[in-house]
């Protein structure tokens, strides 16, 4: 494999954010706590280390867990050693995307690890565990439900709603058999196949079947996955989400956050409610409200006094869910970590968060940004060689890199540039003349240039079009090739699906993404296959 690394500032289908995030944009300075290094993790851990963290009941309530998952030595080593002062976490976390979803699900997961291994080689002293949370809570059906595999789009129907990891598997059946026709009848498919399917079918709930599989995936290589939706560690969040309840602290620090964000140049993210948690039984995930003295659950029949809800609270923290703004408070309070890996979206919300986390009294961790990543397989190396396409060219918009293409390929002038620039001196002059006899006739000119200059336009579109009928063979192939790797214009890591590589490569696709995507490298990750 052929590791190269593009600028940030080189892809353009990144949000400015991102790209100010990834580029270290002194704006943002004052948004975030640590500057992504290695050496900034010392810092990290002797501030974690101040922090109390209730990790038998962590331990605890991954042994539960765990206990309905295969056995793994390498899984349970590392949540045993979670139950340590000096072992620390690094986490990434995603919504439970049907089968995975999109391949960024996966980039997050290896570069989670190859920090964790990092980590572990440059601090003796402390472990580090690459940690997966799955957010099992989330009741966005729609962003979950299908996924892209080989040209074709896969989708899950369920008339269920509330919170997507509480619904049932019962009604995986029909996609899971589109998915076995989808990866056809090959031996090494088959494989995939059933690993994919045994995890889906051996639990109840959509969240534990994703925990199995993504267990299945990379427990040997340390791995820890957790759907936090448990009783236990929720009890452990009591204290803030009463205080979030009664006093509802968040919204204002979050709209501080954004307005100082607005002044460098920057959008808010997330919208913060009055109060930021919701309410969560079966087939329901609402809003809690407080009208005229009594909370309400939207959309439902649920209501409680002030000294109800605080019953319900103490009773069952399980009911009482976190929204996006306090979900990152949840997961800080409970775990004993030191920085989370997103992608860009994920990090503009939690450069909101520093005060709040200061309010709660707890540490705000390293934020980093997920690597990015390109495959090109050996075919479409191939392809690229006979059109003699770099790979920076694959980053030029599509037009744009046609028109080079047809440039490199012609002995004729296909632009007419120093005409143009002599149309412009002709009527500059007359404009001069004209202003010496009647200034008024001066604008009646420049529309006439207006007019003319335009004209010269479109005739050098014409003698492009013209050129590109001579290659429009070789034009068809790299709008394909474009299409292939940009899906819809958007980046491939947001739209395939990863076992088109898992299928091909086996686990040797995991141990090149592991081996290649460092997060604290900079730029965007491009794999080309030799």
């Amino acid at each position: 494999m052929k590791i190269h690394r593009i600028p940030f500032t080189d892809i353009h289908e990144l949000s400015s954010r991102d790209v100010a995030y990834a580029s270290r944009d002194e704006r943002l300075r004052p948004f975030f706590q640590y500057d992504t290094t290695i050496e900034a993790f010392a810092q990290v851990i002797a501030d974690k280390s101040k922090t109390p963290i209730d990790r038998q009941a962590l331990v605890t309530a991954l042994r539960d867990q765990y206990s309905q998952l295969a056995e793994s030595a390498q899984a349970n080593t590392q949540i045993e050693r979670l139950g340590e002062s000096n072992t620390f976490t690094i986490i990434t976390a995603h919504q439970p995307s049907l089968f995975t979803g999109p391949l960024y699900f996966i980039i997050k997961i290896c570069s989670t690890i190859n920090l964790a291994r990092q980590l572990n080689e440059r601090y003796p002293e402390q472990h580090f565990v690459p940690v997966f949370v799955t957010g099992g809570e989330d009741h966005d059906f729609e962003e979950i439900n299908h996924l892209h595999l080989f040209g074709k789009t896969l989708e899950w129907q369920n008339e269920e709603s509330g919170a997507v990891g509480q619904m049932s598997t019962d009604s995986l059946a029909a996609p899971l058999a589109e998915l076995k026709e989808i990866l056809g009848d090959s031996e090494k498919a088959q494989s995939v196949f059933t690993e994919l399917k045994n995890a889906y079918t051996r639990h109840d709930k959509y969240g534990m079947a994703t925990v199995d599989y993504v267990h299945s995936l990379f427990a040997e290589e340390g791995l820890v996955v957790i759907d936090m939706n448990k009783p236990a560690l929720k009890r452990l969040f009591v204290p803030i989400m009463k205080q979030e309840l009664l006093e509802q602290p968040s919204q204002a620090f979050i709209e501080k956050a954004q307005a100082a964000l607005e002044a460098a140049g920057f959008s808010g993210q997330a919208h913060a409610r009055d109060i930021n948690l919701f309410y969560l039984r079966d087939g329901i995930r609402e809003r809690i409200i407080l009208e005229n003295g009594l909370y309400q659950v939207l959309n439902t029949d649920y209501g409680f006094t002030q000294e109800e809800l605080l019953a319900e609270l103490e009773a069952h923290p399980e009911f009482f869910s976190p929204n996006v703004i306090m979900r990152p408070l949840y997961q800080e309070l409970v775990m004993p970590n030191l920085a989370y890996i997103g992608g860009g979206g994920e990090l503009a919300y939690w450069l909101e968060r520093k005060e709040q986390f200061a309010h709660f009294g707890l540490n705000f961790p390293m934020l980093i940004r997920r690597n990015s990543l390109l495959w090109l397989d050996s075919g479409t190396v191939k392809r690229m060689d006979k059109l003699d396409l770099s790979v920076a060219d694959l980053f030029i918009e599509t037009e744009a890199l046609l028109k080079k293409f047809v440039n490199s390929q012609t002995d004729n002038e296909l632009t007419i540039q120093e005409e143009k620039q002599q149309l412009e001196a002709l009527f500059s002059s007359i404009a001069q003349k004209a202003r010496d006899i009647d200034p008024t006739l001066a604008k009646a000119i420049e529309a006439e240039y207006t007019r003319q200059a335009k004209s010269v336009d479109n005739l050098e579109g014409r003698l492009m079009r013209a050129e590109k009928q001579k290659h429009e063979n070789a034009l068809n192939q790299i709008r394909k090739l474009k299409e292939k790797l940009f899906p819809g214009n958007g980046l491939q890591e947001r739209y395939d699906n990863f076992l088109a590589f898992y299928v091909r490569y086996g686990r040797s696709f995991f141990d090149t993404l592991i081996e290649v995507l460092d997060p604290l490298a900079d730029g965007f990750v491009v794999v080309e296959e030799e």
